[in-house]
């Protein structure tokens, strides 16, 4: 786990060096720069040691100067690879790092390279006898990759901020990815934040030519639902459960200190279980936090369960409070703004386990798999709101929602029919989105006084819907969560929160040979009888208790309606290019109790920390 940036073109050391610089919290453990003598091709890299601590330093190049490379994340399969590399003929200078894997599979493979790893990467490979520099991230885009055109060149960098260490970038807002953010929550690939730069989406590699500064971008994987397996329950689930304990086994493979995340929830659940299983209760480290209010503390079901498997378990119990005071700290060093208010106590999990490992497991990825947000048990009923609700009577329906108490709890009844009301207005390639949006298309153009197109808001997501016309309204629901919502998103805050305390974490469900079978499973192997995770559930029976199988999903809040209310005038400043009375109007009604804009509000204070950090210090 790293931090990665260079360019090819213009620049020169000093770039280099305030671009690798500003990536130091992504790689406490040493830094490394490669200019090469003949060509304008700058590689700089900061290192977490995780795997080959002595051996794995980077830049790394190999024996014979033509190729180097400079890495971030982990090849799960790097073992494999490497002894099908040797039976080719390849001789290998590291006893086993995965990084070396990727100069002896480019020369091999080449392009084809990126199809064999199954990992979390993002890679900068420069190729001397092509004149070549390749870029690429790995299926889901666990590791960011930011990139961007200059004059004849191009820049790349594990984070946007790090873009900006280079002379030839300005930091300057792009409007459209504002947007975006405001009707999304999060800003979806290949947008990013600031004009010219660009996320390399997830499953895709860019290619740089030096000898005419062409650029060729290429996809190689898009996670689809193609549901061609019939098996058995108990076949499924005998499946899932060998494959998920693979995927565990998998990531316990380090050189330094690792735990697990532990929530008490399914996913989280299940990771620790298996963990235990293959390394004995008490070698495992499992971490949670709670907080006092007791609607958003799941520490009595990590407890639990941590107790069930008989882990080493670590757990802190935080005030809200005191939670709160470390927004200017996190928002500040997010790098490019997020609207997901749980960052802040994923960042405090992430502190916290920092403090005695280096790894962490986590569960992420197992709801977009198997459905288990609350939004898969609304679709049937949205179904039938759409088509029984006529448009006049919808709005009244808007209306008498919007009459409704406002509960600070977590996710309270109140606060999920205004959400899904606000998404049953439309067809249903935007109910998600707009389950999850901060604004809704009519709210954001009065926000910025100007007409809002609701196609080109959600270009990325109508396009991905409508290019799945033949499948079902759950399974298309799926890969919208997992190919936006989980990779720009969930993974986004993850890496960041994690990142910002020199801690690798890894998402054990998003393993190339788990996905590829539960993508070819039908949709009732995942929602059954109202039952979300039908499969996974059934896979864990005997492996995690019935009680944590079978409670209610909770969720990693914040009481950010409350806090919200609480924010003092001085945190919120202007939103570039908007009616600032508007905003402020919202701000008035939501500490009244007459609206709930706390998703709002929280990407406002989003942005206003972004902007103190690179607009106003400047």
């Amino acid at each position: 786990m790293c931090g990665l940036a260079g360019f090819a073109g213009t620049g020169d050391r000093d770039d280099l060096s305030a671009m690798t610089a500003s990536l130091a919290h992504r790689g406490p453990d040493g830094q490394g720069l490669f200019i090469d003598p003949d060509f304008p091709v700058y590689l700089g890299h900061r290192r977490l040691a995780i795997v080959d601590v002595e051996g794995g330093a980077q830049p790394m190049g190999d024996s014979l100067g033509r190729i180097t490379v400079v890495f971030n994340g982990e090849i799960y399969n790097h073992a494999e690879l490497r002894r099908q590399l040797e039976a080719k003929g390849h001789r290998f200078q590291t006893n086993h790092s995965d990084t070396e894997v990727l100069i002896h599979g480019w020369k091999e493979w080449g392009e084809n390279l990126v199809e064999k790893l199954n990992g979390m990467f993002a890679f900068a490979l420069w190729d001397r006898d092509k004149r070549s520099l390749f870029l690429a991230r790995d299926r889901f885009g666990e590791k960011p990759l930011f990139w961007a055109r200059t004059a004849g060149g191009i820049l790349f960098a594990s984070e946007l901020s790090a873009l900006a260490g280079h002379r030839a970038f300005t930091p300057e807002i792009d409007r459209t990815a504002l947007k975006k953010l405001l009707a999304h929550g999060f800003i979806p690939s290949p947008n990013a934040f600031w004009k010219g730069a660009r996320k390399l989406p997830g499953g895709t590699w860019l290619l740089f030519s030096l000898t005419d500064g062409s650029l060729r971008e290429g996809r190689f994987w898009t996670f689809s639902i193609d549901p061609d397996l019939s098996p058995s329950d108990d076949e499924a689930a005998e499946t899932v459960r060998h494959l998920l304990r693979q995927s565990v086994e998998r990531r316990l493979m380090s050189d330094v200190p690792l735990g697990v995340f532990l929530s008490g929830g399914v996913d989280s659940s299940a990771v620790a279980a298996f963990a235990a299983q293959l390394r004995g209760g008490r070698s495992v480290q499992t971490f949670s936090i709670g907080f006092t209010e007791e609607s958003y503390d799941e520490s009595p079901y990590a407890r639990a369960m941590a107790e069930a498997l008989g882990t080493d378990h670590h757990q802190d119990i935080l005030t809200m409070d005191g939670a709160a005071g470390l927004i200017p700290t996190v928002l500040q060093a997010l790098d490019e703004p997020m609207g997901d208010p749980s960052i802040l106590p994923t960042y405090l999990l992430c502190r916290f386990a920092r403090t005695r490992v280096t790894v962490a497991l986590s569960g992420d990825g197992g709801d977009e798999l198997f459905a288990g947000y609350d939004t898969f048990a609304a679709l049937r009923m949205a179904r039938l709101y759409r088509g029984m609700v006529p448009a006049v009577m919808h709005r009244g329906m808007m209306r008498l929602a919007e009459l409704l108490p406002k509960s600070g709890r977590n996710m309270s009844f109140d606060y999920k029919l205004r959400r899904a009301l606000g998404g049953m207005g439309h067809d249903a390639a935007l109910w998600h989105p707009l389950w999850l949006a901060p604004l809704s298309p009519p709210a954001l153009a009065e926000l910025l006084d100007e007409p809002v197109h609701v196609d080109d808001l959600y270009a990325e997501v109508r396009t991905a819907w409508n290019s799945s016309t033949q499948k079902s309204l759950a399974d298309r629901s799926l890969e919208f969560y997992t190919r936006f919502y989980l990779q720009d998103d969930i993974l986004t805050k993850v890496d960041r929160a994690a990142m910002m305390n020199g801690l690798e974490a890894r998402s054990v469900f998003l393993d190339n040979d788990l996905v590829d079978y539960v993508r070819r499973l039908p949709a009732h192997f995942k929602i059954r009888g109202g039952v979300r995770k039908f499969i996974l559930k059934k896979a864990l029976e005997g492996v995690v208790p019935s009680d944590i199988l079978n409670r209610k999903k909770k969720g990693f809040g914040i009481p950010l309606m409350d806090w919200m209310r609480r924010q003092s005038d001085a945190t919120f400043t202007p939103l570039p290019g908007s009616q600032d009375g508007t905003a402020r109007r919202w701000l008035a009604e939501h500490r009244a109790g007459k609206a709930d804009h706390r998703l709002f509000l929280w990407n406002w204070t989003v942005l206003s920390q972004h902007r103190k950090r690179w607009f106003e210090a400047s």
